[in-house]
C-alpha cells in the first residue's frame, strides 16, 4: 500500500512542480514526506539523467563498406551527403557515432532500423 501511495505522490509531484508547496506551508519537513527508507524527492543524479536525451549509437564493424554506411545514414535519416559522410567517418575513425537523438521510443526504432540495414547499433543516454 505504501508503494502505491509513493508512486501516486511521485506522479502528482512530476505533473505539478509546486504540488508539495502546500505541505511545506503546513510545516511538514522532507523527512515527514518520506515513506520508509525511500525519499519522495528525486536525487540530483536521477534528475540530471532525466534531462539527457536518448541517442542511437552506430558502431564500426569489419563487414559494411564505408559507402554503404553513408548511404544508410542518407536514406534512413535523410542526412545530406556531407553530414552522412561526416558521421560515417566518425564511426570509422572513432569506432562509433551518435547518429540521432530524441525520446527513447524513437531511438529504439532507429536502432532496430540500423539492425535491419545490417549495422551494429545501440541505445544510450546522450552526453
Amino acid at each position: 500500500m505504501n508503494a502505491i501511495l509513493l508512486a501516486n505522490w511521485r506522479l502528482l509531484a512530476k505533473a505539478s512542480p509546486d504540488f508539495d508547496q502546500g505541505y511545506k506551508n503546513r510545516g511538514m519537513t522532507n523527512e515527514q514526506l518520506s515513506i520508509g527508507a525511500t525519499s519522495v524527492r528525486p536525487n540530483a543524479e536521477s534528475t540530471l539523467l532525466a534531462d539527457k536525451p536518448w541517442v542511437t549509437v552506430v558502431w564500426d564493424d569489419p563487414i559494411n563498406l564505408m559507402s554503404y554506411v553513408a548511404h544508410v545514414f542518407s536514406t534512413y535519416f535523410g542526412y545530406d551527403h556531407a553530414k552522412a559522410e561526416t558521421l560515417m567517418m566518425q564511426v570509422h575513425m572513432e569506432g562509433k557515432a551518435a547518429v540521432s537523438s530524441g525520446v527513447r521510443e524513437a531511438m529504439e526504432r532507429d536502432v532496430q532500423a540500423m539492425h535491419q540495414y545490417g549495422l551494429w547499433a545501440t541505445l544510450d543516454r546522450g552526453a
